[in-house]
Order: structure tokens, then C-alpha cells, then sequence
């Protein structure tokens, strides 16, 4: 049995990528896979790394819950939406406060090269946009992607990492929603 972890990303429990969570979890879980969550949103953490690596900040408890569930899992499902070419800055502030070096990597004494410690692991990234992928990609070389994708999950040893776009979400009608939550619980379905 699979164990899969959705990570959501989006502050609006209202929003969209809620909707695909759980239209990912209920695929995932019809398929027979184990599905656990973090919505990061409902998490009460500092999201600024005071400190930045000079010194460590006690992780909060809902923090190291959500350790606990990522080292857990096999598979992790990222949803976000790109805002500013980007990750939202909650997002982004999870990453910061919880994949630290000892946790997710570890630097070699005396060496530019680094353990990934959280090897094994894949990675399916489903993000929303409010213009096409294809142009996300071609004219501003998706950002987003690049820092969740490679700066951070390869990083630390997760392959391979997939990537869904949705969208155009702006101005998108009911048909063209459903359809898209449609095609998140198939990818669900295949654990992928």
C-alpha cells in the first residue's frame, strides 16, 4: 500500500487547491493508497527563519507533526498556486522552517557535496495558474517549479518529481473546474 502525503499549500480554505486536495485524496484512497495531509494553513508555526541557519528555532509542535508525516510517506503531493511567479509566502515559510539541514540534507564536513536524506521518496507537484503552463514555462521559466521541484525536493534526494498545471483559473467556468478536479482524482487514482 502506497502512503502518500498531501501538502497544500494554499492559505484559503476556500480556495480552489483545496478542492483538488481532496479530490487527489479521494482518488488516492479509492485506488487503495493510505493518505495523510497537511494543510499547512491549519498549522501554528513562525514561518520566519529568525535566524537563518546561524542558529536553530525550536520546531513548534505542528511542525514536527508535520516531520513526522512526511518522513511517513513514499509519495508527497505539493498543491499551490503561483502567485508572483512563486510560492505562496506561508509555503514558502513551512519549507524554510522544516527542511533544515540534519532533517532533509546533511553537508559532508570539508566537502561541497551534501547527503540527500529523504532518498525513496517521489514527488507530484500540482499547481494553479492564472495563465497557461505553456507560457508559465516558455516566457518566465517557471519559477516556482524550479525552486519546489529542483532547489528543494532533488535537493534533498526526492525523484522523480512530477508536475501538473491548472489552469487558467481566472475567468475559468464551472465546466472547466470540474473537469480539472476531475483529472487530479484520476491522477489520485494512479498514485501518481
Amino acid at each position: 500500500m502506497k502512503k502518500i502525503a498531501i501538502i497544500n499549500g494554499h492559505p484559503n480554505k476556500n480556495s480552489f487547491n483545496f478542492g483538488m486536495a481532496e479530490a487527489y485524496r479521494k482518488g488516492a484512497e479509492q485506488s487503495g493508497a493510505e493518505v495523510r495531509e497537511i494543510v499547512i494553513a491549519e498549522l501554528e508555526f513562525d514561518p520566519v527563519l529568525h535566524f537563518g541557519y546561524q542558529k536553530r528555532m525550536e520546531l513548534e509542535p505542528d511542525l514536527l507533526k508535520a516531520w513526522e508525516i512526511i518522513q511517513w510517506a513514499d509519495h508527497l503531493v505539493w498543491i499551490h498556486p503561483v502567485w508572483w511567479g512563486g510560492l505562496p509566502a506561508l509555503m514558502k515559510g513551512f519549507i524554510d522552517r522544516l527542511f533544515l539541514p540534519g532533517f532533509a540534507y546533511r553537508y559532508r564536513e570539508n566537502s561541497v557535496w551534501w547527503d540527500k536524506l529523504l532518498k525513496g521518496k517521489t514527488a507530484h507537484i500540482i499547481t494553479t495558474l492564472d495563465q497557461p503552463g505553456w507560457y508559465y514555462r516558455l516566457f518566465y521559466g517557471k519559477p516556482s517549479i524550479n525552486q519546489l521541484k529542483k532547489s528543494i525536493l532533488e535537493f534533498c534526494g526526492v525523484k522523480p518529481v512530477k508536475v501538473t498545471y491548472i489552469g487558467v483559473i481566472r475567468n475559468s467556468t464551472e465546466i472547466q473546474r470540474n473537469g480539472w478536479l476531475q483529472k487530479v482524482r484520476e491522477l489520485g487514482k494512479r498514485q501518481k
